[in-house]
């Protein structure tokens, strides 16, 4: 579920998976106390500026995950950064707010609506007569007809990720004039303004050579504030100059460097002065604010151990107290030489790397962090195709165990965000879907999911079966079986020399690990979380049930996670929500696996029992959520086709449900069935959503108009850096947490 920006969908709704936390704006209107959707929980934190206030010129490096494999967000391997160039660089007939629904774009449309619903819908475009690409034609129908027919499906010489909605046209013409563009739907379509976001031209469409070709490495034809001036794979960046053509209101920023720079550097590559923009984990963000905040201002993402310097000694200041700082100097100035010439050293050490941290501080003052939450969600996945989670009853217990509150707390509290679990599959607390149906599954009970657990025949204390001998590098080894009250070790190759497996309750620590002291020390050390991890042959953490078993098996699942050190959150996350099972007599097989290969070889093709990943949130439901959630069908070679729903767990009622949203045109209506399949969905149990992700960013401070985004699609031309002597930008107010 990665990033993600609410931009263009026609591509296979991606996946992202949480590797980093995320200021929000005060109350948002457009939505009253008696509206299930609610409110935002934040809005963008961009730093807003007047346009006046902003200097002409100047180059915006921004950070990206990867210079892109390709230009045209419709081809399966379009990434973010795809995404990001060309929001900058093409028509979007809608974009969206700030509260995730989709707004016209007056740049390039005048109006559109539908003027016919029987016999056929139909839907008329009037654009604005000023948009031209950039090489001086009008933008028209014959561009909306060549996008149709290389996304309607129809021919399969076009390398297409998807056709979803582009399959419900029927005919594209013109209107009266040049000016109108007349789109004829063979079955109703709710999603209609989803079409069309964004637009290439009819040089790119045209032909089957010319789309899977033509917009890979560069764009010719642009219709934005920007064009793409050239893809620079050795320099690892992508550069967007001014566009001379554009006929809005002119950018702001002469270019837009969106540099490639994997998370973990980003911090080096503020300080080097390389980026002015980016996305960040919370340790960067962290270390931004406490650069920027002076001591005891209770800056959420600063450290009070940080900001406690000691009261007195020599090294004052260094992160000592001043006992250990006197009783350094008393050893450095002492009658033992030897201990005397080591402390010398030690000290010579430590001022060296105090001031390296300085340096480093002092770099990072110029810099603020903008946060707010990423309009993508974290979940819970229970994969229903075989094994314990198959019975309903077993996923349901699941469910019920899992304190979601609890975990959104642990997430976003520390950062300042609004910690609210999140209660829809299928929108967002402020979107017109949104409603929380997490009523059809019910609260956190772990008595309710012991008395489901023992309905499907798992039992506490029960019989144990010892585990068959196994060969392992041509050495057998007896894989031990559960013991009443106590369990099994399991073990998986992972690189690092890790075995990569945690049981928790079997062989954790449970609670003392936590605050990082001890053997959790070194687990972090290798790129783990405090707490995510417990030396083998310790005792269950307190509160742990008896383990269950049935037929002699113990239930256990498998937990699989990534092993990237930008997963911290994640080990952090699933090692709480082991502990919840464990109390209800469920034990977890925490495997970590490489970061390349946990969707491909885990997610996508069933190899897990309980998973943790992301879904961007969409403005439409109806169209991006049913291959999420559609019941698996077998296809012709006897294989599953599970589209997108890797917990394969699915009903008939549901794709009913999206069916009838999907070809209904009135408003209501819609949001109401997909109200009442996301209950269903809440009811099946195959996922868990459980918070909003965090969205952090790192700008400059004198950078308008730019930061965390939210919901909101950016506004390219209005980005820049402020003039000289201009006040800062509006920042929204810090949300309660």
């Amino acid at each position: 579920m990665s990033h993600v920006g609410v931009g263009p969908r026609a591509r296979t709704r991606s996946v992202a998976f949480l590797t980093a936390g995320a200021l929000a704006v005060p109350v948002l209107a457009g939505c009253t106390s008696e509206d299930p959707a609610g409110e935002p929980l934040a809005g963008p934190d961009t730093a807003v500026a007047a346009r006046a206030r902003i200097a002409d010129g100047g180059t915006l490096r921004w950070a990206a995950d990867s210079v892109p494999d390709t230009l045209n967000v419709f081809q399966s391997d379009a990434d973010a950064t795809t995404t990001r160039v060309a929001q900058a660089v093409l028509p979007s007939m809608f974009r969206m707010d700030a509260t995730g629904r989709p707004v016209r774009n007056p740049d390039y449309l005048e109006s559109a609506e539908v003027v016919a619903t029987e016999p056929r819908q139909v839907v008329l475009y009037k654009l604005n007569q000023q948009a031209v690409w950039s090489d001086g034609r009008e933008i028209g129908a014959a561009d909306f007809a060549a996008q149709w027919r290389a996304l309607s499906g129809k021919d399969s010489a076009y390398w297409t990720a998807r056709n979803a909605g582009y399959d419900r046209v029927e005919k594209i013409e013109r209107g009266k004039n040049d000016l109108e563009v007349k789109v004829t739907f063979r079955r109703p379509y709710a999603d209609w303004r989803s079409l069309f976001t964004p637009l290439y031209p009819r040089e790119v469409m045209g032909t089957p050579d010319a789309f899977n070709d033509g917009a890979r490495r560069k764009l010719k034809m642009t219709a934005g504030p920007f064009a793409v001036q050239k893809v620079d794979r050795e320099a690892e960046e992508v550069v967007l100059g001014r566009n001379p053509r554009w006929w809005g209101e002119p950018a702001k920023l002469s270019r837009i460097v969106l540099r490639a720079v994997e998370r973990g550097e980003r911090t080096a590559a503020l300080t080097a002065g390389r980026l002015d923009l980016a996305e960040v984990d919370p340790a960067t963000a962290r270390e931004v604010g406490r650069a920027g905040a002076p001591p005891g201002t209770g800056n959420p993402l600063g450290s009070a151990a940080e900001d406690a310097a000691p009261l007195s000694g020599p090294e004052r200041g260094q992160g000592r107290s001043a006992a250990d700082a006197l009783r350094s100097w008393a050893v450095a100035h002492g009658s033992d030489e030897e201990a005397a010439y080591e402390e010398t050293l030690a000290r010579e050490e430590r001022r060296a790397a105090l001031a390296r941290t300085e340096r480093r501080r002092a770099a990072l003052r110029g810099f603020e962090v903008r946060k707010s939450l990423e309009p993508a969600y974290t979940q819970l996945a229970l994969n229903g195709a075989d094994g314990p989670l198959a019975d309903e009853r077993v996923r349901r217990a699941v469910a019920r165990a899992v304190d979601r509150e609890e975990l959104a707390e642990a997430v976003l509290k520390p950062l300042g965000l609004p910690a609210e679990p999140l209660g829809s599959h299928l929108a967002l607390a402020g979107q017109d879907a949104y409603a929380d149906g997490s009523g059809a599954l019910g609260e956190p009970d772990a008595k309710e999911a012991r008395a489901l657990l023992a309905d499907a025949g798992w039992v506490p204390g029960g019989p144990v079966k010892k585990g068959k001998e196994k060969e392992k590098e041509g050495e057998a080894e007896e894989a031990a079986g559960a013991e009443e009250g106590g369990g099994s070790s399991a073990e998986s190759d992972s690189p690092g020399g890790d075995d990569g497996t945690y049981i928790v309750g079997e062989d954790g620590k449970g609670e003392r690990e936590a605050d990082g002291n001890g053997d959790g020390e070194k687990n972090k050390a290798n790129g783990g979380a405090p707490g995510a991890y417990a030396p083998k042959g310790t005792a269950a953490p307190a509160g742990a049930a008896a383990p269950l078993a049935r037929n002699g098996k113990p239930l256990t699942l498998r937990f699989v996670l990534p092993s990237g050190p930008g997963s911290g959150t994640l080990r952090t996350v699933a090692d709480r929500i082991s502990r919840m099972l464990d109390r209800i007599g469920i034990r977890t097989d925490i495997t970590k696996v490489p970061d390349e290969s946990y969707f491909r070889d885990h997610i996508a093709s069933g190899d897990y029992d309980l998973a943790l990943y992301s879904w961007p949130g969409t403005a439409f439901p109806a169209t991006d959520a049913r291959p999420v959630y559609a019941k698996p069908v077998p296809a012709a070679d006897g294989s599953l086709n599970v589209e997108q729903n890797y917990t394969r767990v699915g009903t008939d009622q549901v794709d009913q449900l999206f069916e009838q949203a999907i070809g209904t045109l009135d408003e209501k209506e819609a949001r109401s069935l997909l109200r009442k399949a996301d209950s269903r969905i809440w009811a099946a149990a195959g996922s868990l959503p459980l918070y909003q992700r965090p969205q952090l960013t790192v700008a400059r401070e004198n950078l308008a108009n730019a930061g965390a985004f939210g919901f909101a699609t950016p506004v390219y031309e209005d980005m820049g850096f402020l003039k000289k002597g201009a006040q800062g930008g509006q920042r929204s107010a810090t949300p309660s947490a």
